[in-house]
């Protein structure tokens, strides 16, 4: 990997556009949380909807970042596309998860860093999905339209089968939750590293 390659790499993605949207999101999403707890008749759980938007907005952020400028240049490039792809995502991805794990803090055992992190690994997972089935332009839908789906249909009452369908909303440490992040994120990854991104549409 030479370093004009790598630049040119990660100037076509848009790489330092994406660590800025996500540098902007991690301090906007602390000051809410803090704004959150600070008004009356608010415990904890007032960080509940920071900590199920954060990561979906990060997902967004990550997913948009995917895009291919030609798939037909990509092909022709005698390049481990793969390993490139798997970088990159791992690349925001684990900064998203160590910024946001600590720029919301919360009870654990409630609604903390714990949720946070499972929160960017599933649905960085369902972005980068989307990324290589509908294109980057169109990979923030499903992290949003399932994150906010489960946000209005969650129980109150965690575990069970809602750990698995609802993993983003489970408090603590959920077994059940964390394995389906964890699945997610690794199916996700995995597609659109072999895949890549598909052709966004135009119409």
């Amino acid at each position: 990997m030479t370093p004009s390659l790598l630049s040119l790499y990660v100037r076509s993605r848009g790489l330092p556009g994406a660590a800025a949207a996500l540098a902007v999101l991690f301090a906007a999403s602390r000051w809410s949380a803090d704004w959150l707890v600070g008004r009356p008749f608010f415990d904890t759980g007032a960080r509940v909807p920071v900590v199920v938007l954060a990561p979906v907005l990060a997902a967004a952020v990550i997913g948009l970042s995917l895009r291919t400028h030609s798939r037909e240049v990509d092909r022709g490039a005698p390049l481990p596309w793969w390993r490139w792809r798997a970088v990159h995502l791992l690349a925001l991805t684990g900064p998203a998860v160590l910024w946001l794990g600590v720029a919301v803090p919360g009870d654990p055992a409630y609604f903390g860093a714990p949720t946070l992190v499972r929160g960017v690994l599933g649905f960085t997972g369902l972005a980068a999905a989307g990324a290589a089935v509908l294109g980057a332009r169109l990979s923030w839908l499903p992290p949003v339209l399932y994150g906010g789906a489960v946000y209005l249909a969650a129980p109150r009452t965690p575990g069970g089968a809602a750990a698995v369908w609802a993993w983003s909303m489970q408090p603590g440490a959920q077994p059940a939750a964390w394995a389906t992040a964890a699945v997610l994120f690794a199916g996700g990854a995995a597609l659109v590293a072999f895949r890549g991104a598909a052709p966004d549409s135009r119409g």
